[in-house]
């Protein structure tokens, strides 16, 4: 098996895989939510932790939702004016708005693992948590959103390849 379709296939295993940890921690949010409704509700007590949790679980979603749109080229770009040009500015303005997500899946990534790092050792209010938990999807996500957009760059979004595991 060529090295391109190695790659395709890897980035459609781990795309796959993001996605489903994407949408499970959007279900996750959906039920921390209702529960933290009904005990502040119906139960009167309102449990500290459900908001921590629902953040980490938000970042979760979206930033390896974010990643998977990455890799399938529905994230940030100039849509109608590379329609409105022609196929080799096409490509030029594609593969710029592919660097452009590495570089912002970067800093994510750093600037994450950073944060990580920092807040480690503290406790998250009201769940018991490292408050740098909160940060690891931005880190994770952002490694997701370099891999993918370097994959992009490598294996543009056509190759028969990378189509046929989307």
């Amino acid at each position: 098996m060529p090295v391109r379709e190695r790659i395709a296939r890897w980035g459609a295993v781990v795309a796959n895989a993001a996605l489903v940890v994407a949408c499970v921690a959007l279900a996750a949010m959906a039920l921390v939510e209702a529960w933290q409704v009904i005990a502040r509700y119906v139960l009167n007590d309102s449990p500290g932790w459900t908001e921590p949790v629902a953040v980490l679980l938000m970042n979760t979603a979206m930033m390896f939702g974010a990643a998977t749109a990455v890799r399938s080229d529905r994230h940030f770009g100039f849509f109608i004016l590379v329609h409105a040009v022609p196929p080799r500015a096409q490509r030029l303005l594609q593969a710029f708005a592919r660097i452009v997500a590495a570089v912002a899946g970067l800093v994510l990534a750093i600037w994450g693992a950073q944060l990580v790092r920092g807040d480690w050792d503290v406790p998250m209010a009201g769940a018991p948590l490292p408050q740098g938990m909160a940060f690891l999807p931005i880190s994770a996500g952002g490694v997701l959103i370099v891999l993918f957009a370097i994959e992009r760059l490598w294996l543009p979004a056509g190759n028969e390849a990378a189509e046929a595991e989307r």
